[in-house]
C-alpha cells in the first residue's frame, strides 16, 4: 500500500506563495503523481502532475506559469509550488498515485490519495 501525507498548506494575500509537500510511503516502481484541489461545491480537478520515472510534467491551464510540480526521490516527496495565487487557487490540495495513466489530471485514474492540506487566498 501507499500511503500519502500533505503538508504547506496556509493562508496567504493574493500574490503570494506557498509550497505544499507530500510525503510517500510504501513500494512502488515508476508512477505518475499529481496535486488536485477541490473548492466547496466544486468537483475536484486536477492541477499538476508529473511522471516520476523521467519527470515529465503537465499542467492545467488555470496554474500554467504560475505553478511548479518537482520531485525529490532521495525523500521520497512530491512538491507543488504556488506562486502569484488569486482567490480562486483557495481549495483544499491533494496529492495522489496512479500506476499508470493516459489522462494526467483526471482524477478517476489515480488510485492512491492523501488527506489534503487547505491553501486560502484573500483578495
Amino acid at each position: 500500500q501507499v500511503q500519502l501525507v500533505e503538508s504547506g498548506g496556509g493562508s496567504v494575500q493574493a500574490g503570494g506563495s506557498l509550497r505544499l509537500s507530500c510525503t510517500a510511503s510504501g513500494y512502488i516502481t515508476s508512477y505518475y503523481m499529481g496535486w488536485f484541489r477541490q473548492a466547496p461545491g466544486k468537483e475536484r480537478e486536477g492541477v499538476a502532475a508529473i511522471y516520476t520515472g523521467d519527470g515529465r510534467t503537465y499542467y492545467a491551464d488555470s496554474v500554467k506559469g504560475r505553478f511548479t510540480i518537482s520531485q525529490d526521490n532521495s525523500k521520497n516527496t512530491l512538491y507543488l509550488l504556488l506562486n502569484s495565487l488569486k482567490p480562486e487557487d483557495t481549495a483544499m490540495y491533494f496529492c495522489a498515485v496512479a500506476t499508470w495513466t493516459d489522462r494526467w489530471l483526471a482524477p478517476d485514474k489515480y488510485k492512491y490519495w492523501g488527506q489534503g492540506t487547505q491553501v486560502t487566498v484573500s483578495s
